[in-house]
């Protein structure tokens, strides 16, 4: 226990007191004072030598996959499969941000002063304060820190309660040796009972400048009107109620395959995960008879890479919450073509559960289920589809399997949703992608317009012939 916890202090001295929401709220201050005091140093280090650290830590990152499937195996008893894609995805938004580094440009503005130059230039904003769900946690922490990084902010980062290893140490570790200064980057994880209070004084702090939150929609307001109050912008990526639309001309096997992928890839418990699969009525008994067969015949639970497929949920609150949601369901007349909605013994785990006849005064209608946990619609038409598919006060992906490009583009531009993907249900981590949220989704893009989030315009002019005449 010493041992790990010097590993998420990164070998600093704890409090004086280790218990309580007063030490965990010295914690985050003191992780706000040390990246304070980092910032000035790190935000004038050279572009290229930020760009070259990023791109370093990327390279280390991918030679510790293994580490990473073990930790998250710890962790999360995460699928072998999903750990390595975290690996990677991670890696590559490291690399992407390195790349990123020169583009925040400025420009000349005319002036109406003879003899000065008038600029518009964009500098880092100061400490940014991180926080992500563990659910896919290095793909969240490094997208949550790369960027401002690369900007030349500093960042304290509070990752998952679940995972603070893979979450937030293992790529503070690997920037470190690639040669991140020290306390540019801090990671604050508290126990579980003093989660809120750390949020809040990261929240409140005055020298936290911008908020990047990941998580449920609920706490994101409640940090979204925090941040609002000390005047600080936030960025918000929150829940997803996401659909998969397949018209009557879609390839049926191809669309039951990405179904498959996007509902239950570890175990359904992602913000991106399909939620719901709407389906022309032409080709709906067809498609659920083969969707059923490969629901039943994945290899469950986690971690015993490469034989398991789903993975498992994070935690037994979240377990509990699903099982909840299915029983509310089946309770009010749905049906459930495959599993029962039963929390397995480890309490994490839960066969995957294909849903038919939801209606909307069931709760799992309109709440994020983020579980192992699919609904199938049928409908008529497209029309039908894209006005099922805005029921749910979340705009966050979509997808469209079809073999008609243009009834795929046609549809695309009429969901609600930020990401729209023709014939790929999944989220494509792409930095230069404007990714992000609509209605209750969230708040702000990531990728590229999170430069403007975590930089600030700065008008400069100079007097570079004669001096202006003085009224006085």
């Amino acid at each position: 226990m010493s041992s790990l916890r010097s590993r998420i202090t990164g070998g600093q001295q704890a409090p004086a007191n280790p218990d309580g929401p007063a030490a965990a709220h010295h914690t985050a201050v003191r992780a706000v004072s040390t990246a304070h005091q980092a910032f000035e140093s790190w935000s004038t280090r050279p572009p290229a030598e930020r760009s070259a650290i990023l791109l370093q830590a990327a390279q280390l990152l991918i030679m510790r996959t293994g580490q990473v499937v073990d930790t998250m195996a710890a962790e999360l008893r995460a699928a072998g499969q999903w750990s390595m894609f975290n690996a990677r995805t991670a890696a590559q938004i490291l690399i992407d941000a390195s790349a990123a580094v020169a583009q925040p440009n400025g420009q000349v503005l005319p002036t109406p002063t003879f003899g000065a130059v008038s600029l518009q230039i964009r500098v880092p904003l100061g400490v940014i304060a991180a926080i992500t769900p563990p659910y896919a946690p290095l793909v969240l922490g490094a997208r949550a820190i790369a960027l401002p990084l690369a900007m030349g902010n500093a960042v304290v980062l509070k990752p998952g309660q679940e995972t603070p290893l893979s979450g937030g140490v293992l790529l503070r570790e690997v920037l470190t040796e690639a040669g991140l200064p020290e306390g540019v980057l801090g990671v604050v994880a508290p126990d579980r009972d003093d989660d809120t209070d750390v949020i809040s004084a990261l929240v409140t702090d005055p020298r936290v400048r911008a908020v990047h939150f990941t998580g449920s929609t609920s706490a994101g307001r409640k940090v979204a009107v925090e941040a609002a109050r000390h005047l600080k912008p936030s960025v918000l990526e929150l829940g997803g109620k996401n659909s998969l639309l397949v018209p009557g001309d879609a390839n049926l096997d191809y669309a039951v395959d990405a179904a498959l992928v996007s509902s239950f890839l570890n175990a359904g418990h992602g913000c991106w995960s399909t939620e719901r699969i709407i389906i022309d009525r032409t080709v709906a008994d067809d498609f659920l008879s083969r969707f059923a067969d490969k629901v039943t015949a994945l290899p469950l639970g986690g971690p015993t890479w490469p034989a398991e497929a789903t993975g498992t949920m994070a935690d037994s609150r979240t377990a509990q919450r699903v099982a909840a949601l299915i029983a509310d369901a089946l309770g009010k007349g749905a049906t459930a073509v495959t599993g029962t909605g039963t929390v397995q013994a480890d309490g994490i785990s839960m066969a995957p559960v294909v849903l038919t006849d939801v209606t909307p005064h069931m709760d799992i209608w309109t709440q994020e289920v983020s579980g192992p946990v699919v609904a199938v619609h049928t409908v008529d038409n497209a029309q039908e589809a894209v006005a099922l598919a805005a029921t749910p006060p979340h705009g966050l992906t979509a997808g469209i399997i079809t073999d008609d490009w243009a009834v795929g583009l046609s549809i695309a531009q009429r969901l609600a949703a930020s990401a729209v993907h023709v014939n790929n249900r999944g989220v494509p981590a792409e930095l230069a992608a404007p990714f992000g949220s609509i209605t209750d989704s969230g708040l702000g893009r990531f990728a590229d317009r999170a430069i403007d989030c975590f930089t600030e315009t700065r008008w400069v002019t100079a007097g570079v012939e004669g001096r202006p005449e003085f009224p006085l």
